[in-house]
């Protein structure tokens, strides 16, 4: 059975994911191919048709399209957010009530065009339309191995609803509570996130990186989201949070007159200054003490039991928060889907779909579900390309020799990553233990700035001895603590609080990347290799070898090991 999860179902980040007989053979977001970052307000055809391609199937040979967003859902819960929304903004109350039909028929529409431009016909017994935060939750649960779990999904919203809690039950996925917007995390993250320079959608994790530079305790945002233990929830002020037009202090921003009002004008610029530092460290602790109260609250009882907690939403990619989970006395497995943000839900979807059908899911091992390219295929582009390149006997060894020597390096090999995270497929890799390499990485290539850490790539074999915990770190998505010895070894992977982003390579999964690091320890002593995403400020991770190529040429990237050539300037 041939199962097609498509995105968007909101206006960013679309993607497609395939399930052949309950197992996934390939996904990917459609901005790897269309060279736009997250590709706002496409359709994912350049996604689809790879996954397509690499299947090895046509159109036609699609028995079901999962799409994540439902009518039913929408129809659910347009009163319960015309009851909550009307006293502070009646006349988006009253939008999603006469505006509902439209709404719904938008979205039929998005799989309408798809199955037009594939040349599929519409067929509604065809067409699996699941909730939002339902297919968040089957994309983490259904690819954990768990059979117990309490699972979590949060982010801006779905249908309406912002935050869905639940468990597993026999294999099915049992809401326990649901909350709704404008009573939305996700939202209250972003327009923080607007409000301290960054673009929402894009920048939060960069809220999370200023965070550790700040004291949360020299900023009040009480105000904005408030917990109230009677209802055991939280409540969003929306005179602060996603307000309308009216209201804002620009038009084209999500923060409102009010809140600048009341902690000055929004930032500007790269630099770390007060009380923009502060903000950002309360934005965190806001979002990680609610967090914290609703696991206490609906999923404690359910984690007594076991223990496992899955999570997604584009809260999830919240690292930070995800070390603050895992720090819990009763949860002892966390498994965040490594595409946790709206991309994702596309490959939840047919995980849904194909879990109702009687598939049986494998979990995710790995990501490398993207695109993969041949010697002879990179070669081509190499000749046209213009750079001197040469065949290597062992291209590891080549790239393990010069991070010894303190060269950063461009690493393009096997099938692109799923999610935003490079994980050694598409990834730039520099030496952890020499100061300033970050910097360098910076300067040249990645123009970011420079206050934001970068995540380091360890041996499985040696992790134990470098983080603060044994929990599983495949796919960089929890922060862990640094052990003291190895803080001043690899200072240029730990931030400022003392922790770093993980990724622990295993040689079963990836070992071609694993071979790199484990070269690289021979010589140096050191099992960590800094490993950022093969991209510049601004840009998708490279997809092609085209893209890798023309990357290099417009940074200042000196050398790019690609299948088994290395190029190196002149």
């Amino acid at each position: 059975m041939n199962i097609l999860g498509i995105g968007p179902s909101m206006f960013h980040d679309p993607a497609a994911a395939l399930i052949v007989d309950a197992r996934v053979v390939a996904a990917a977001e459609e901005e790897r191919f269309i060279r736009e970052k997250h590709a706002t307000n496409k359709l994912p055809l350049s996604a689809i048709r790879y996954c397509l391609d690499f299947a090895g199937i046509r159109a036609s040979d699609i028995d079901f399209i999962a799409f994540p967003w439902s009518s039913a859902a929408y129809h659910r819960y347009k009163y319960k957010y015309f009851k909550r929304k009307f006293s502070g903004s009646p006349d988006r109350a009253i939008k999603a009530i006469i505006k509902s039909r439209r709404i719904c028929r938008d979205k039929d529409n998005i799989v309408k065009e798809v199955c037009s431009k594939l040349g599929v016909n519409f067929a509604r017994n065809k067409i699996m339309f699941v909730e939002h935060h339902l297919a968040h939750a089957a994309s983490s649960y259904y690819f954990s191995g768990m059979k117990e779990a309490a699972i979590l999904s949060m982010d801006g919203s779905g249908e309406f609803t912002a935050t869905l809690l639940a468990k597993a039950e026999k294999g099915k996925i049992v809401p326990i509570k649901e909350i709704c917007v404008p009573d939305s995390l996700g939202l209250f993250y972003s327009t923080l996130t607007e409000y301290l320079g960054f673009k929402s959608n894009n920048g939060e994790y960069k809220v999370m990186g200023m965070a550790p530079y700040g004291d949360p305790c020299k900023v009040n945002l009480d105000g904005v989201v408030t917990w109230d233990d009677k209802r055991g929830v939280y409540r969003c002020n929306d005179k602060y949070v996603w307000v309308n037009r009216r209201l804002r202090f620009r038009p084209d921003k999500m923060y409102s007159k009010l809140l600048v009002e009341e902690f000055g004008l929004p930032r500007a610029g790269d630099c770390l200054d007060e009380p923009y530092t502060h903000i950002a460290a309360a934005t965190q602790k806001k979002l990680e003490d609610i967090t914290v109260k609703l696991v206490d609250n609906y999923l404690k009882e359910e984690l007594l039991e076991h223990g496992n907690l899955c999570f997604a939403g584009g809260c999830a990619l919240n690292v930070a928060l995800n070390r603050k989970l895992l720090e819990l006395p009763y949860i002892k497995n966390l498994w965040v889907q490594p595409a946790s943000h709206d991309a994702g839900a596309s490959l939840g979807a047919a995980a849904y779909l194909a879990k109702q059908r009687g598939g049986k899911i494998e979990p995710m091992t790995h990501v490398y579900l993207g695109p993969q390219f041949n010697d002879a295929q990179v070669e081509k582009e190499l000749k046209l390309s213009g750079f001197s390149y040469s065949r290597q006997d062992d291209i590891c060894q080549a790239a393990a020799d010069l991070l010894v020597n303190g060269e950063i390096v461009g690493w393009f090999q096997g099938r692109m990553e799923w999610g935003p995270r490079a994980l050694g497929n598409r990834s730039i890799l520099g030496n952890p233990a020499i100061r300033g390499t970050a910097d360098r990485i910076n300067a040249i290539i990645k123009f970011r700035e420079k206050w934001r850490p970068f995540c380091p790539s360890i041996l499985k074999e040696k992790a134990q001895e470098i983080l603060s915990s044994p929990h599983p770190a495949p796919f960089m998505t929890i922060a862990f603590k640094v052990k003291a010895q190895w803080k001043d070894k690899i200072p240029e992977v730990v931030h400022v609080d003392g922790t770093l982003r993980p990724q622990v390579v295993d040689k079963d999964i990836n070992s071609k990347f694993h071979s790199v690091i484990e070269k690289f320890y021979r010589k140096s002593g050191m099992p960590v290799v800094i490993n950022t995403s093969l991209n510049r400020r601004g840009e998708p991770l490279v997809c092609s070898p085209a893209d890798a190529l023309n990357m290099f040429r417009e940074s200042g990237l000196e050398f790019l090991a690609i299948g088994d050539f290395l190029i190196k300037k002149n």
